[in-house]
């Protein structure tokens, strides 16, 4: 976990215990008491966040408090006390249930802003992780990765690219520490090279063949070699990663 400021932190929830509404019902509550009324719950759900770096890039947990507060006051004012609100059998427990998944959207479009430059569309990302038991996610993850690797190189000759991209991005250096740590656990030294070569992950990326050199590989078809190398370096990786923690990173 990174440090955060202690005091700041010890001086909220000074603040927010100071602040705590009387209890009353739900449809008596003020906007203002509202939000404050359901501050304790944005804290639980920031802290089922990974704070380690790769997970949440710049963000500590004081961080995810403050977005996820920001998701609490904008699902505040969404709030319509209609029929099915008032009817509930348990109003808090929807309550909650409606907060939540606000509360969890914004502490994890926060992750997603503030990771950087590599992308992955935002779609994929939402299909990861609705499925974290899933074998096939971890596989959406690694294929998601490297083809972004693969697109983000001479993207300005690329007229898609001149396109404004709005799609989730990641920080560079943050996605290759956390690949190149996967890579040493689970490959072997020429696939692990070979890998972080033909991406660039801590070097300039390079061809097939400069590959090639570099690694020892002496035959004529040393690039076709070069290629079944990666690719089968991405298939270990797919096979062997467990999934908690590709959800982890995300």
């Amino acid at each position: 976990m990174k440090k955060y400021n202690v005091q700041n932190y010890i001086r909220y929830k000074e603040d927010l215990k100071k602040s705590m509404p009387p209890e009353k019902f739900y449809d008596y509550y003020t906007r203002d008491e509202m939000i404050i009324k359901f501050m304790p719950l944005v804290e639980n759900l920031a802290r089922k966040f990974s704070t380690s770096q790769q997970a949440s890039g710049v963000l500590s947990i004081n961080d995810l408090i403050q977005e996820g507060n920001k998701g609490l006051i904008l699902a505040v004012d969404r709030l319509e006390w209609d029929e099915k609100l008032i009817d509930s059998p348990d109003i808090e427990k929807t309550l909650k249930s409606f907060f939540s998944k606000r509360i969890k959207g914004a502490i994890r479009r926060a992750i997603d802003i503030n990771r950087g430059n590599i992308k992955i569309p935002e779609h994929k990302l939402n299909e990861i992780r609705k499925s974290p038991k899933d074998e096939k996610m971890v596989a959406m993850f690694f294929n998601s990765v490297f083809s972004s690797y693969d697109e983000y190189e001479d993207n300005e000759e690329n007229p898609v690219y001149q396109v404004e991209d709005k799609s989730v991005s990641y920080n560079l250096n943050l996605l290759n520490i956390y690949l190149l740590s996967l890579m040493k656990q689970h490959l072997s030294d020429m696939q692990y090279d070979v890998l972080r070569m033909s991406y660039g992950l801590d070097c300039g990326k390079m061809s097939a063949n400069e590959i090639a050199s570099k690694v020892g590989i002496q035959v004529a078809t040393a690039n076709v070699r070069v290629s079944q190398i990666k690719k089968d370096a991405i298939n270990i990786l797919i096979d062997k990663v467990d999934a908690a923690q590709v959800i982890d990173y995300l």
